[in-house]
């Protein structure tokens, strides 16, 4: 079962207890699902579970853990779907599926959530009007886009997420040539590459300036989701580059994700709303706490179809992540 503590949430089945995602790693065992920063602990105590890959890309990222452990008996790690490495924790007849997503994108496949007594999910995406098209379809209708801007000479910045979304836009649209990367996408994108993904060897944004590759229009460019004022963002600019926008946050005027960028498709490394309720139905869980996102309007929802539904904590409640 789930129980609120001071640095999040722990989970208990008999005498084991894992701390989840918490703020502050504990002196026993921490559940890392991922390796995106608002799920990474401070101080590397106690005794990690969490897959290899998100260990090596949270220290790609100057975050050390806590030693890595193999999970106890009673306790086995799920894929997320979410982005490289990450994973859900099915403790006993528990399950917590950190940031998941189901659908398949790339070469990231989509999760198969156990089934479980007792879940605790996520909900960033948890209203209904949250429905996102089939990623051939935004890959089609991105194409099209990055066609009509070539036969212009015109460069596409394409902007995600630093770690997972820009790996998915460097996968999905690196048919086109050349694609360059942000510096700090690269770093990424090696690191990556260096833990078995298969992506392409890229040249960063830097050694393409410098080389005066940039000049030599048109080209795509993947780079993490930047505002106009960005010193990078100027430069691409003054090349004549336009700037197309990914998250899952394109398909509704919340957050004004839309008007960041000259272009915007849905695209998200999250379930949408239909896909978290097939997933919570295809658990057979027999009561389920919402956490990080709509936890209070998704809770309600699933209570309307007869599922014993509910926030997790008022904490949790507010935590929303902007830009995937």
């Amino acid at each position: 079962m789930f129980e609120a503590s001071p640095s999040g949430v722990l989970c208990r089945s008999g005498d084991l207890e894992v701390l989840l995602d918490p703020s502050s790693a504990g002196e026993g065992y921490n559940f890392v699902s991922h390796a995106h920063a608002d799920h990474l602990p401070r101080g590397a105590r106690g005794a990690t579970l969490c897959s290899p890959e998100t260990e090596a890309l949270a220290a790609g990222r100057g975050r050390l853990l806590g030693p890595r452990a193999e999970a106890p008996e009673g306790a086995s790690l799920h894929d997320a779907g979410h982005v490289l490495g990450s994973r859900g924790l099915l403790l006993g007849d528990s399950f917590y599926t950190g940031d998941v997503c189901t659908r398949d994108r790339g070469f990231m496949r989509g999760a198969r959530v156990p089934r479980c007594r007792h879940l605790l999910t996520e909900c960033t995406f948890g209203l209904p009007e949250f429905v996102f098209p089939p990623v051939p379809e935004t890959r089609k209708l991105v194409d099209e886009l990055i066609s009509r801007l070539y036969s212009r000479g015109t460069p596409a910045v394409l902007m995600g997420y630093q770690l997972g979304k820009s790996q998915t836009l460097a996968d999905l649209f690196g048919h086109w040539d050349p694609v360059y990367l942000h510096d700090s996408v690269l770093r990424m994108h090696d690191l990556h590459r260096e833990l078995g993904a298969p992506l392409k060897e890229r040249m960063g944004h830097s050694e393409a300036e410098r080389r005066g590759l940039l000049r030599r229009r048109p080209w795509v460019m993947i780079s993490p989701v930047l505002g106009e004022d960005d010193a990078f963002v100027r430069s691409m600019r003054s090349h004549g580059a336009v700037t197309v926008g990914f998250s899952g946050w394109a398909c509704s005027d919340r957050l004004g994700f839309r008007r960041r960028c000259d272009y915007t498709f849905p695209l998200s490394d999250h379930c949408d709303f239909p896909e978290l309720v097939r997933m919570v139905v295809r658990s057979g869980a027999q009561t389920v706490r919402t956490v990080h996102g709509f936890a209070e309007e998704f809770a309600a929802h699933l209570r309307s179809q007869g599922i014993d539904a509910s926030p997790m904590d008022a904490r949790a409640r507010t935590r929303r992540t902007r830009t995937r």
